[in-house]
């Protein structure tokens, strides 16, 4: 279980909740070599609710795939354009996806334990990682607007994220079959659409 004085759930609710600047650029002031993992989580959190965005968080996976790239090359910290890093992650049409991802973070938290630990705690870790939001973020780019279709493969890097930070590889499988999933239901829904339109044709 994770430890009272160090829940990710109160860090983040901490930062999000104090003064100061809570953009892109802060978060990765704030929390540095985690900067990484957390930015993945609550940029993939909007897309993960079951919410139609009409391609608005768009956005939001490029920097996650322009971040995991940086990982993948072995930044420690992330570097992104000036314009990215001005972008909110707080305000008014953004608390109700907070609030829902912190009662995510605190149902993981209540469950998880240490589960093959070491599989984070290296370069390679780190580079499946990277690969795996790479993979996800990517879907849920490329699933059709107002389908809803970005839900999976983004809840999916949020639960692969959480699992980095909460060092649980029970939470990593999970995170994976979710993206899995996902992508699936993009390619059948795709293929039959596709199908469907040279019906009509």
């Amino acid at each position: 279980m994770q430890s009272e004085e160090t829940k990710l759930s109160d860090e983040l609710e901490e930062w999000l909740t104090s003064e100061g600047d809570k953009t892109v650029g802060g978060l990765v002031e704030v929390f540095r070599e985690r900067s990484f993992a957390v930015l993945f989580v609550l940029l993939l959190a909007v897309p993960a609710l079951p919410l139609p965005t009409g391609g608005a968080t768009h956005v939001f996976e490029l920097i996650a795939i322009l971040g995991a790239l940086q990982l993948v090359a072995g930044r420690d910290t992330i570097w992104l354009p000036k314009r990215w890093r001005a972008i909110q992650l707080v305000g008014q049409k953004r608390e109700r996806f907070l609030r829902a991802l912190l009662k995510l973070i605190r149902r993981l938290e209540r469950i998880s334990k240490p589960r093959l630990a070491f599989l984070f705690q290296n370069r390679a870790g780190n580079i499946v990682f990277a690969l795996l939001v790479i993979g996800g973020s990517a879907a849920a780019f490329l699933a059709p607007p107002c389908t809803g279709l970005d839900t999976l493969p983004a809840l999916g890097v949020v639960l692969i994220s959480l699992s980095v930070l909460l060092k649980d590889a029970l939470i990593a499988v999970l995170g994976l079959a979710t993206v899995a999933a996902g992508v699936t239901l993009e390619i059948v829904l795709g293929t039959a659409a596709i199908r469907g339109l040279w019906g009509i044709l």
